[in-house]
């Protein structure tokens, strides 16, 4: 009862500061902390040159490929796979879902608020769409944190867990940072995306917890088949 009920506070705490975020930035108000931290990411003097040098901006690349629909996509499915051979059907079910969904509201979200991209500084990555929130850093939240998190509900030991949920948040804090320092985002992009994703696989993760506390889960073992 006391994880489920810090769930939602987190929920509720999440949830305020993305719809506070989304009022800074519509009103203009973190313009100058964004300049900041975006100039911060270039060489003094050459802003043509992310800090680091190549290799550098071609690591970032390699991370923000991981927030990328081709390789979102390809883990969902192995994941989807793997659950559907363990008879884990409704547990499966439940991820395609949670992605499908998560992906078309990243999508609105930005139609919805349209903000232009970056012109600050030159782009290290092609872009398609608008700027806010980012769907990379976003997607990535709602896959790896969602994944992550069905994934520790299948498992008993503590370590397992931990190490589970600590590489999906470190995979969605490099898909983030990669794509400021590639240019292509404005940091309170990334923060709002950051925000929305987790706000989804949270929202998962208590509609788990809630169909796992029925009396009927309960006499199954609290397990969903």
């Amino acid at each position: 009862m006391v994880r489920p009920l810090i769930s939602l506070i987190l929920l509720g705490g999440a949830l305020g500061a993305f719809l506070g975020l989304t009022g800074a930035v519509l009103g203009g108000a973190t313009t100058a902390f964004d300049e900041r931290i975006l100039l911060s990411m270039r060489t003094p003097g050459d802003l043509s040159d992310p800090i680091g040098g190549q290799q550098i901006e071609e690591l970032s690349r390699d991370f923000t490929a991981l927030g990328g629909t081709g390789v979102l996509t390809a883990l969902s499915v192995s994941i989807v796979g793997y659950l559907l051979i363990i008879g884990k059907r409704r547990l499966a079910l439940i991820v395609v879902l949670a992605v499908g969904s998560g992906i078309l509201l990243s999508l609105g979200l930005k139609q919805g608020f349209d903000r232009p991209r970056p012109e600050l500084v030159p782009h290290g990555s092609n872009v398609y769409t608008s700027s806010f929130p980012s769907g990379h850093s976003m997607m990535a939240a709602i896959c790896y944190l969602t994944l992550g998190g069905l994934l520790c509900s299948i498992q008993n030991g503590r370590r397992a867990k931990v190490y589970i949920l600590s590489m999906a948040i470190l995979n969605t804090l490099a898909v983030g940072i990669s794509r400021v320092h590639l240019g292509v985002h404005w940091p309170t992009d990334v923060l709002a995306g950051w925000l929305a994703g987790g706000i989804w696989a949270l929202a998962v993760w208590l509609l788990i917890r809630w169909w796992q506390a029925r009396p009927a889960a309960i006499a199954e073992g609290s397990e969903i088949p």
